[in-house]
Formats: structure tokens, C-alpha cells, sequence
């Protein structure tokens, strides 16, 4: 983030803009907006600036600009045709520690002007940080056709009833949810109606019969790509007020969860779990009952080897309100972005889904179905027992030269696809990190033709130039 985005209060403020055109008018216009107390240094001014200082809008200043113009100032903006004045400016802003925006030339600035969509008291800015600010106008001109004009009414109620609420409703995720469902509900469609007095009745109503209850939502995370989080995620990943999050969820998808949320991480991985599932199912029901919105984030799918079953049972037993968001599985995901089709006519006619997490003491698989050809077999957390998994393939008659691959870090920018034969499973998985997938089957050996994500990648089509990173390594034994 090259620049941090502020609301800057300039009621009464001392601004100052130098120049005397239209970009300057311009300028001077959205500082008087915003009630600056408005200085405006030129020698010469255009017919705008001349009627706005004869009317006592803003206090001209007939002379070239001086750095002791700058006394006493909150910011300035330069606006001249005059890189040399521009410059004077920058540098006596400086000397002085006051904000300075020179137009068009981003190194003088040490504040820059965003896009405005102005809904007031609601304001959006957008900024390209200088560097594309047709583009930020794009965006806004879009942003304006999306946002109706009566959601600055509708933030002009809402500040009125807030000190109300607040002596209602103790808690801050109390009043959080009362506002979450104001602004989705009855009350919107008031304001935009233009029915203000029903719609401050509407808050009253509301205010008086809010429950405390809390809920959770077992959330799928995918296997990694934010960009494959389902939108009704991201809605509640918003609004939680609690996300308990695994070891598999990506950096990435957790840069989606509201910013004062409380994480909670339940880390578990391949040989360590930090949090017993006993004890994760008990979190999810007292937080809950203590009135929190909870997210459960599990990576990839809650229901494919996700114990999302087991959680859902316990909250359902104690009585809390619930819900499933499904996702992605990595099965899906990352065979996708490694090129793997999970069936082909040619050469796979079913696929199976296995974990690999399994005691050999009381493993229940029916190897024998499993070492079939003509089938995808996808193996979660399956590189500890590599080992023991190519034995038992190997010994049930499926062939050694079978197609192998792992997708290790499936669909994120470290992914990085090892391919082999099934003779050479054990000696591939000591070569790949978790979390990995390993697939077996013929469909394993169209990796190499079919992946479209390195070939992307290697082109810089995925990526902006400044992001670009390496292609996803590839290791071949076969």
C-alpha cells in the first residue's frame, strides 16, 4: 500500500491553493465543499475564482506565491502551469510539515486526491495511487450507477438514532448485527422511498426486539485461490465476528475476514493438531451462545474430509442456529489448475476420493476397487503413508508405470506440480510439502500438456508485471 487512505476534516481549516486557472478552480472548489477556510495564491485568476472571492467564498491573494504564504496552513495544493512554482511550493510545504498536493506530478505529493463518490455523509474514494487516475475515474463513474443517491439519507438517519441504540443494545456485535439487518431490510427500502418518518420508526421497532442470539457458518475456504471463495463466504467472512480458521486456509482468503474480527486459529495439520476436535466442536458452541456471529473457515470443502459432519451434529445437538456454505475441494480445485481432469474418455471413467490420514491397523479401504484402471484415485493428506499407499496399489494388481502426480499448494501462487509413476509414489512425496494431493491414474499424465495455469503464469497473464513471480516448479522422475 503506497499510500494511506485518509477522510481528512477541513471545517474551518486554513487550505491554500496556488494558481489561477481552471485546475485550479477545480481544486479550490472541492476544498470549499468540504468547508476549508480557502486561500487562493495567484497573480492572475480566471472569472470563476474572481466572482467566488468578490462573493467572500474564498479570500484571493493577488500576488506570486511565497513560502510565507504557507503560515499557519493545514494543506496546499499546486496548481500552476509552472513546474518551477510547483516545486517552491512542495519544498516550503515540506520545510513547514504540511500536507502538499502538486497536480500531475506524484513525487511532489505527499497527499494525492482521490476519486470522489459523494453520498454524504457516505464518501468513496478510489485511488490509483497516482499512477492511473483515468482508471480510478473509470471505476468511480461505475461505482455512481451502482450506488443510489438516497444511501446518503439513509447514513444521515442512522447517525441520528445511534446514541439511541446504544443505550438499547449494550454490545458492540449487538448493535453491529442491528445495523446489518437495518441496512438490508425494511428500513432501507423506507429511506429510499423517501418515507424518512416511517423509516426512524422502523429503527424503533427494530431496536426493541433484538435477540441476542448467535450463530455459526461452517464456511468452505477452498484449496487456496481467494478468487474461488463463493460470494455468500466472503458476505459472511464480513460480518463474522469470530472466524476459527485451519491450518489450510490460505493467507490469501484470510485477508477477506473483517478486519476486527477475532481469529482463532485451530491450526491442523498432517502429525499436529493444536486443537483437539472436541474442543473445536465446544469453541464453536460457546462462542455462539455468548451471542457472536462464528465462521468456521476449513479449507476446501466442510463436508470432503473436513469433519464439518461431526461440528454441525454438536452445534444442531446444543441447539444453535447454523449453516453450510460449501466450496471448492481441493480435489476439484487443484487438479484443475495442475491440468488433471478428474475424468477423461479416454482414460478415466470415475474418480475417488480418499483420505490418506489411515492406520494401517485398522484400515477398511477395498484396495482391490481402488487399484482398478481407468479411474482417478485423488488422495488427501496422503504423503506421510506415500509408503504404505503405493504397497497396497502395487499389491492389488495396479500398474507400476500408472501416471503419478502431487499437487503441492494446489491453485495458490507456490503451487508446484511433481510427476512420476506409481513405482516411484514414495520416493516423489519425499520431495513435495504439505498440504498436497496426490493423484493417481492416467488422467495424472496430461498435467504436463494440459497446464494452463504455469503457461499463464509463465506469460504474465495472471499477474500484474510488478507481481509476477516464477512459473509453478515442476519435478519429473518419469
Amino acid at each position: 500500500m503506497d499510500y494511506l487512505p485518509l477522510f481528512a476534516k477541513l471545517d474551518g481549516r486554513r487550505c491554500v491553493v496556488v494558481g489561477g486557472g481552471e485546475v485550479a478552480w477545480r481544486k479550490a472548489r472541492m476544498l470549499l465543499k468540504a468547508g476549508a477556510r480557502l486561500f487562493l495564491v495567484a497573480p492572475e485568476v480566471n472569472r470563476e475564482i474572481a466572482e467566488a472571492a468578490e462573493n467572500g467564498e474564498l479570500v484571493w491573494i493577488d500576488q506570486p506565491f511565497r513560502p510565507e504564504h504557507l503560515d499557519a496552513t493545514f494543506l496546499v495544493i499546486a496548481a500552476t502551469d509552472n513546474p518551477l512554482v510547483n516545486e517552491l511550493v512542495a519544498k516550503a510545504a515540506d520545510n513547514r510539515h504540511i500536507l502538499a498536493n502538486v497536480v500531475d506530478d506524484t513525487p511532489k505529493c505527499s497527499f494525492i486526491v482521490p476519486s470522489i463518490v459523494d453520498r454524504s455523509p457516505l464518501i468513496v474514494a478510489i485511488s490509483s495511487s497516482g499512477q492511473a487516475p483515468v482508471l480510478a475515474r473509470l471505476i468511480r463513474e461505475k461505482l455512481e450507477t451502482l450506488l443510489p443517491q438516497h444511501l446518503g439519507q439513509m447514513a444521515k438517519i442512522a447517525g441520528q438514532f445511534r446514541d439511541t441504540l446504544k443505550a438499547r443494545v449494550q454490545s458492540l456485535s449487538g448493535r453491529r448485527k442491528f445495523w446489518e439487518q437495518a441496512f438490508e431490510g425494511r428500513f432501507s427500502t423506507l429511506v429510499a422511498a423517501g418515507q424518512h418518518d416511517e423509516a426512524r420508526d422502523e429503527l424503533e421497532s427494530l431496536s426493541r426486539s433484538q435477540k441476542a442470539g448467535g450463530s455459526v457458518a461452517l464456511v468452505g475456504a477452498g484449496p487456496g485461490d481467494a478468487g474461488l471463495l463463493t460470494l455468500k463466504a466472503v458476505q459472511l467472512m464480513q460480518q463474522a465476528d469470530v472466524v476459527l480458521y485451519d491450518y489450510l486456509v490460505s493467507e490469501e482468503v484470510l485477508e477477506l475476514v473483517r478486519r476486527d474480527a477475532e481469529l482463532v486459529s485451530v491450526g491442523k495439520k498432517a502429525g499436529f493438531h493444536s486443537v483437539p476436535q472436541d474442543q473445536i466442536n465446544q469453541l464453536l458452541v460457546n462462542y455462539a451462545k455468548s451471542g457472536k456471529r462464528v465462521v468456521r473457515l476449513k479449507g476446501g470443502d466442510p463436508f470432503v474430509f473436513g469433519r464439518g459432519g461431526e461440528e454441525l451434529e454438536t452445534l444442531m445437538e446444543s441447539g444453535v442456529t447454523c449453516q453450510v456454505v460449501p466450496g471448492i475441494t481441493a480435489a476439484a480445485g487443484a487438479t484443475a489448475y495442475a491440468g488433471i481432469p478428474l475424468t477423461h474418455r479416454d482414460y478415466a471413467q470415475s474418480a475417488t476420493f480418499i483420505t490418506g490420514h489411515l492406520k494401517q491397523e485398522v484400515d477398511t479401504l477395498d484396495w482391490v476397487t481402488l487399484a482398478r484402471p481407468n479411474q482417478t484415485l485423488v488422495i488427501y493428506m496422503g504423503l506421510m503413508k506415500s509408503g504404505y499407499i503405493q504397497q497396497q496399489l502395487l499389491g492389488n494388481g495396479r500398474d507400476p508405470l500408472t501416471p503419478v502426480a502431487i499437487v503441492e499448494r494446489g491453485t495458490q501462487e507456490k503451487q508446484k506440480v511433481l510427476r512420476g509413476t506409481l513405482s516411484e509414489l514414495s520416493e516423489l512425496a519425499k520431495s513435495a510439502e504439505s498440504p498436497s494431493l496426490i493423484v493417481v491414474g492416467e488422467v495424472a499424465q496430461l498435467s504436463e500438456k494440459l497446464n494452463w495455469f504455469s503457461s499463464s503464469r509463465e506469460k504474465g497473464l495472471l499477474l500484474d508485471e510488478k507481481d509476477r513471480q516464477p512459473a509453478p516448479a515442476v519435478v519429473n522422475l518419469a
